[in-house]
């Protein structure tokens, strides 16, 4: 294990985040936080023709939504991927991730639909799950109110955000619905956080385990931790889910259940990439301008979306 230079100096900042004195800051100063601190990084969002907040009816409520359009409104319908947020499922929203569904949808020539979900505690599980899918199934049963191709639907994901994505994949296998992909962006799994990468890499790493143990214990609630919408590395069957593309980072408390469940992917028939991105941490995929290792990760997913959405006949 060799931690990048790019790695070092972003543990640093971190680093030196955390050093600051004063009480342990309240979830609701949390978020305040991350949405400062987001706003701080480096990098510029790319200007589109068209981007729009939207909301989509749910089974509890409008799911509010962000809609990102690479052509102007009125042009050809176009593939369409739903996007869900990372950020344990307490954190983050649809300001998160602004920056990376511009660039997937100009480099990949699609519409972004990214989730706006309930966050967990005062939303625990399945509220996350059901926001989700709300979009996906709408999006995938009437494309065109989107302006979207029919069949050109994906899923995709990062962290909890990928745990998100995952769940949406096995819902829209049973209810028939197709999906053209999944990008899991070192998704969460599992819920037993036993594993070699969990000991390893626990503290110091960014993600650190305790964290991630309480975000999972806010989110669950009192669910069964065996859940396959919760933890989709248990569900019993894996065979006929939409075909995916799972990327880790090597240090990382996640790795490991990421690449176990590309493993049970492949085992069950589902074609499946897995690429593990060399001493880098988790969130690295989110901060191209800190990390070259982003940029190579953003070109494979895009390549892996347009050729996806591409073998989706017309």
């Amino acid at each position: 294990m060799t931690v990048h230079p790019q790695t070092a100096r972003y543990l640093e900042m971190l680093a030196s985040w955390s050093a600051l004195d004063g009480p342990q800051p309240s979830l609701p100063e949390t978020r305040r936080s991350l949405d400062a601190a987001l706003r701080a990084l480096p990098g510029r969002r790319r200007d589109l023709p068209h981007v729009a907040d939207l909301a989509v009816p749910g089974d509890d409520g409008p799911v509010p939504v962000r809609l990102y359009r690479p052509e102007p409104p009125g042009g050809a319908p176009l593939p369409a991927l739903v996007y869900l947020h990372g950020g344990g499922w307490v954190l983050g929203g649809l300001d998160s991730v602004d920056a990376l569904c511009r660039d997937l949808a100009a480099d990949v020539g699609c519409l972004v639909i990214s989730v706006d979900y309930r966050l967990a505690p005062e939303h625990p599980f399945p509220a996350a799950v059901r926001d989700a899918w709300a979009v996906a199934s709408a999006v995938g049963r009437d494309p065109y109110r989107f302006g979207a191709r029919p069949g050109a639907v994906a899923v995709a994901g990062d962290s909890a955000g990928g745990n998100l994505a995952a769940a949406v994949a096995l819902l829209a296998r049973d209810h028939g619905l197709p999906l053209a992909h999944q990008l899991l962006v070192y998704p969460v799994t599992d819920t037993a956080m036993d594993t070699p990468s969990y000991a390893a890499y626990g503290t110091g790493y960014g993600l650190d385990a305790a964290g991630m143990a309480e975000c999972l214990r806010m989110y669950r609630g009192d669910a069964d931790p065996a859940d396959p919408l919760l933890a989709p590395l248990r569900a019993p069957d894996l065979s006929g889910l939409a075909p995916a593309t799972v990327i880790t980072a090597e240090l990382d408390v996640l790795r490991d259940e990421g690449e176990a469940y590309a493993r049970r992917l492949a085992e069950a028939g589902v074609p499946v990439e897995a690429r593990r991105y060399e001493g880098v941490v988790h969130s690295f995929f989110l901060l191209p301008d800190l990390f070259d290792a982003a940029v190579d990760a953003m070109r494979f997913a895009v390549g892996r979306l347009r050729a996806a959405f591409a073998a989706v006949a017309v």
